[in-house]
């Protein structure tokens, strides 16, 4: 029985599904201005997982996740770039799918863009105003009115007088409260518009996910999730204006996963402490790069560092080895206990620590074995691999996942170091043990650790 915590009760919930063997569920995506960095990675991969997890249990996913394709942000970098909006977006689309490709993350069912539901957004705030819970300005933009919801602040944990004494910015006299915030933008020079009743303009953020949930999945679904970033102002938001406009609640279960920290700091630009995928993946695997990842607990913050992506490298090289030498053989069959273990773990909120631990449990059994082919053997390494592939990993060739690529220009290449071997195995055969050991030396020295076993020597990139 899967256990959910759930942000708005701020308690960990049974998840049960509203229609009976489905399940509906929206992620907040990226805004797409510039390349994916790793806290994007972290919410692709922590929601694929969850993703993959609900279809192992058996229910039939619909997975919407939203590309944001207009955008203060995105205008600016256009402007800057002296290009088209579209040209980037579709540029920086292309990308995040390059990335995700990378990480081994699924497509989504749906992944709508904005500019594609602008009809849907108009729809929605014409609702929202008739409602009397949103109002034209006399500037053109269209605004919600916070005080006239209710339940505005439950889902951050917020009091609006609290937000209201806090506030700090300059008051926006074309608002009725300081704290509401734009449905509609009207048009500004030299920025992609679409008419309106309220006149030419564009949609503010808000309003976006709220109008493509609906599109997708229905006034109400089961879950949505998020970076923590998220829950304020973007989810506490959607949440007001979505159960406003339809009288019944948005999404029954809100996820979010916890922020990625660098060296125990913010990661910020500001900071020079910024990485994107494609930084990261120039010296680590994609699958080096999740296994980091999921390693931690999705709502816990996440500390990167090259420490830790080091260990992740020689963890996921423990699980390859043990699958070294295994046969690949579906008709096998599994270790069921594992399998519940494994289950039990990941119902408990995605506790894929604990899940982990029944992967390298399963590894030390294999390893255990005499022989890497026989039946028992492959039937340990079946449940590995498939455990594996409900995290997104050990999917490779165990061969190839342990010998990779050059991680940096100058490191030896696959075909140096088979001949550096055989160069080594004719000095074994000649008894020259000191050139052997030469050989060994040289290897060890370029991060190439040799096993000599059952007459035939391996290697892998330490």
């Amino acid at each position: 029985m899967l256990q959910i915590y759930n942000s708005l009760s701020r308690q960990k919930e049974l998840f049960t599904p509203r229609e009976p063997g489905k399940v509906g569920m929206y992620v907040c995506g990226i805004t797409v201005y510039d390349y994916c960095h790793i806290g994007h990675a972290r919410m692709f991969i922590v929601f694929d997982v969850l993703y993959r997890h609900l279809q192992a249990l058996g229910l039939d996913v619909t997975y919407v996740r939203n590309v944001t394709d207009v955008d203060d942000k995105i205008i600016a970098r256009a402007a800057q770039n002296n290009e088209p909006v579209d040209v980037l977006t579709d540029r920086f689309i292309d990308a995040m799918i390059e990335d995700e490709t990378a990480l081994n993350v699924l497509r989504p069912t749906h992944e709508p863009r904005a500019t594609a539901a602008i009809d849907q957004m108009v729809a929605l705030i014409d609702v929202l105003i008739e409602k009397g819970m949103a109002y034209a300005a006399d500037n053109g933009d269209v605004y919600y009115s916070v005080s006239k919801f209710a339940g505005y602040g439950k889902l951050s944990g917020r009091k609006l007088e609290d937000m209201r004494a806090g506030e700090r910015v300059a008051v926006d006299h074309h608002k009725h409260d300081p704290m509401d915030f734009v449905l509609w933008k009207s048009v500004k020079p030299g920025e992609p518009s679409w008419p309106s009743p309220w006149g030419e303009g564009r949609p503010g953020w808000h309003i976006e996910c709220s109008a493509m949930a609906k599109s997708l999945l229905g006034e109400q679904f089961d879950i949505h999730g998020g970076g923590m970033d998220l829950q304020f102002p973007h989810h506490e938001n959607e949440r007001a204006q979505s159960e406003a406009a339809h009288d019944k609640t948005f999404a029954n279960y809100w996820m979010h996963n916890g922020f990625v920290r660098v060296d125990e700091e913010k990661m910020s630009k500001s900071l020079d402490n910024f990485f994107t995928v494609r930084e990261v993946l120039k010296e680590y695997t994609g699958e080096e790069l999740r296994f980091f990842i999921v390693n931690s607990h999705y709502r816990s913050a996440l500390n990167y560092s090259t420490a830790q992506l080091d260990a992740a490298r020689a963890a996921l090289q423990r699980l390859y080895t043990s699958l070294r030498g295994t046969l690949n053989n579906a008709n096998a069959g599994i270790e069921q206990s594992y399998v519940d273990r494994f289950n039990e773990s990941m119902n408990d909120d995605l506790n894929t620590a604990e899940a982990f631990a029944v992967l390298f449990d399963l590894a030390g059994e294999i390893n255990k074995l005499d022989s890497p082919e026989s039946a028992q053997a492959t039937k340990l390494a079946n449940t590995l691999r498939a455990l594996g592939d409900r995290l997104g990993l050990l999917q490779a060739d165990p061969e190839a996942a342990l010998q990779g690529a050059p991680a940096k220009s100058g490191d030896l290449s696959s075909s140096d170091i088979d001949a550096l071997i055989a160069e080594r195995n004719t000095a074994r055969a000649e008894k020259n043990w000191q050139r052997s050991d030469d050989i060994r030396d040289q290897l060890a020295q370029a991060g190439i650790t040799l096993e000599d076993a059952g007459g035939k020597t391996t290697w892998r990139r330490s």
